[in-house]
C-alpha cells in the first residue's frame, strides 16, 4: 500500500496491475486528489476504513477478494462513490456492477484523463446534493431525508445504495406521477453512460426488498405496466406485481 498528500480529498485505488494503478494515481494527484493505492482485493475494505476516502476506483479481477464483493460490503456501511474497472465488456457484468451500487463503469484499455475526469463529475453531483436545503418526505412510515442522504421504515435505518436512494428520491418527490424506466436512468446515471433500461428493474426490485412488508403486493413501489414505476399516494392503495 502506498499513499500520497493531496487536498482534494483521498482516492482509494484498488487494482491489481501496479502500472495501471501508478498511472491512475498520478493524473488523480496532478488534481490535487491524494491517493491511497492497493493491490489485493483482501486489503480493500480495511484500507477504506484506514483512510476514509472520498471516491474509490476498483478493479473487479483482484486476487483474495473480487471488485463485485467488495463493493458489495462497502454498500453495506458507506455511500462513497464507486468506479469499477474491468478488461470485460460483456452486457451482464455491468448491469452487475451497477446493481450492486457502482456509481459508473469503465473498460480497459481506458484514457486516464477521461477517467479523472468522470471521477471528478461524479463527485461535483455527490457534493451538490449534500448541499442541498433539509428536505424530509415520509409516508405510512417510510422517510427519505435528502439532507442526511438517509433513509428510514418505521425509525429504523435502511441501507440504500446511491442509485436506489436517487431512485426512491424521485418517486417519493412526486407520488402518483408514472416515471418510465428511461426517466429512473436519467436520475441515476446523469453523465452519459451507456446503461440498458433493465438496470432500473434490478434496482427496483432491491428497494423493494429492503423497504416492503410484501415484495408480491408493494405498498410503496407500483409498477405501471409496459410504462416504470410511480410511488404510491394513497395509503389505501394497492400495488400490482
Amino acid at each position: 500500500m502506498y499513499q500520497s498528500i493531496g487536498n482534494q480529498g483521498t482516492v482509494l485505488i484498488v487494482e491489481d496491475d501496479r502500472n495501471t494503478a501508478a498511472l491512475v494515481a498520478t493524473y488523480l494527484e496532478r488534481e490535487g486528489f491524494s491517493t491511497v493505492v492497493v493491490h489485493d482485493g483482501g486489503q480493500a475494505i480495511q484500507a477504506a476504513g484506514a483512510c476514509n476516502p472520498v471516491f474509490v476506483i476498483l478493479d473487479v479481477m483482484l486476487p483474495n477478494m473480487d471488485g463485485w464483493e467488495i463493493c458489495r460490503t462497502l454498500r453495506k456501511s458507506s455511500e462513497v462513490p464507486v468506479l469499477m474497472l474491468t478488461a470485460r465488456e460483456e452486457e451482464v457484468d455491468r448491469v452487475a456492477g451497477l446493481a450492486m451500487g457502482a456509481d459508473d463503469y469503465v473498460v480497459k484499455p481506458f484514457s486516464p484523463r477521461e477517467l479523472v475526469e468522470r471521477v471528478k463529475a461524479i463527485l461535483r453531483r455527490s457534493r451538490s446534493s449534500v448541499a442541498r436545503p433539509v428536505t424530509v418526505i415520509s409516508f405510512d412510515g417510510l422517510e427519505l431525508d435528502t439532507e442526511k442522504h438517509s433513509v428510514t421504515r418505521d425509525g429504523r435505518p435502511v441501507a440504500l445504495t446511491s442509485s436506489e436512494f436517487k431512485i426512491l428520491q424521485a418517486l417519493m418527490s412526486s407520488p402518483g406521477k408514472a416515471f418510465s424506466r428511461e426517466e429512473l436512468l436519467d436520475h441515476c446515471y446523469r453523465h452519459g453512460e451507456a446503461v440498458i433500461d433493465r438496470v432500473i428493474d434490478v434496482h427496483v426490485g432491491k428497494l423493494r426488498q429492503k423497504i416492503e412488508d410484501d415484495t408480491t403486493q408493494p405498498h410503496f413501489i407500483l409498477t405501471v405496466r409496459g410504462h416504470g414505476y410511480r410511488f404510491n399516494d394513497n395509503s389505501g392503495d394497492q400495488g400490482e406485481r
